[in-house]
């Protein structure tokens, strides 16, 4: 038998029907989505400008941009409808600081869910041995929890300014020929930015899932079991004191009333033997 096989042999895939390994393979499936349409993204727009002058129109005019979006190193020359001269010109802004903090969370997402739904398959008892796997699983978990909140939220701030940066109206109010009126410019097609979009949503879909697995991963840790006995333990020292004190009242009770009974008065043998007195003297007489 082939290593490979061998190793599939002694994996329990049963493991990814249990929300632990589930929702991991969920994790490295959504980061996947989430780096590759930020990472991969690459767009463009195209101008025109059309100068009294036909003959220094430019009616083509592509500006063309990608990840990490460091847009103010997007150059590109536009007609100044003043002779032959052309002026050169930049985009506005710079997110990529955000878009990389994005991707970077995302690959290394991936990775860890990738290593952990491994683990979880085939090494799950080497997981569960002396705690320590659940506890560093959790902790990674919320410390990927808090990274995807602040990598989403960073980047859906900075495709709203990419979004700015390249809009055809914006980058047509850069250009000199454009503030005459004698001049005709026009935006003859806009960047699609559906891809940028879904990597943000994929990046708060990701912030819910290991959100929500912290607590399954916690369930796995000593912390969980230890909550669980020292409940237990107090319900069980709580019931068993109630118990005690239920029976201890019950037979104070009986025997209180035993003994009330017992000292109201002469017993009913007593009360047998009150007649004799009489009958023996009247039987003398």
């Amino acid at each position: 038998m082939d290593p490979v096989s061998q190793l599939a042999s002694a994996g329990t895939f049963r493991a990814l029907k249990e929300p632990l390994a589930f929702l991991r393979a969920l994790e490295l499936l959504f980061a996947i989505f989430a780096f590759a349409t930020c990472g991969g993204y690459s767009g463009a727009l195209r101008l025109s400008v059309d100068c009294v002058n036909k003959t220094e129109s430019n009616l083509s005019i592509d500006i063309a941009f990608a990840y990490p979006f460091r847009l103010h190193q997007v150059t590109f020359e536009v007609p100044t409808c003043e002779g032959k001269e052309r002026q050169k010109l930049a985009l506005i802004g710079d997110s990529s600081s955000s878009a990389e903090f994005f991707v970077t969370v995302a690959v290394f997402a991936f990775l860890y869910s990738l290593a952990a739904t491994v683990v979880y398959i085939f090494f799950q008892n080497k997981y569960r041995e002396n705690n320590r796997g659940p506890l560093i699983d959790f902790i990674v978990t919320v410390v990927f929890s808090f990274l995807w909140l602040v990598g989403s939220s960073a980047w859906a701030k900075g495709l709203s300014d990419v979004k700015v940066a390249t809009d055809p109206k914006e980058v047509l109010l850069l250009m000199s020929a454009c503030k005459q009126p004698s001049n005709k410019c026009m935006a003859v097609h806009s960047p699609v930015m559906s891809s940028l979009n879904t990597s943000v949503v994929f990046g708060f879909l990701n912030f819910i899932l290991w959100a929500g697995n912290i607590w399954f991963v916690f369930k796995e840790t000593g912390w969980h079991s230890s909550g669980q006995r020292y409940l237990s333990d107090s319900m069980e020292k709580h019931s068993s004191s109630y118990n005690q004190g239920g029976y201890n009242q019950e037979s104070y009770g009986s025997s209180g009333g035993y003994n009330q009974q017992a000292s109201l008065g002469p017993s009913s043998d007593e009360f047998g033997q009150q007649p004799s007195g009489p009958a023996s003297f009247t039987n003398q007489i």
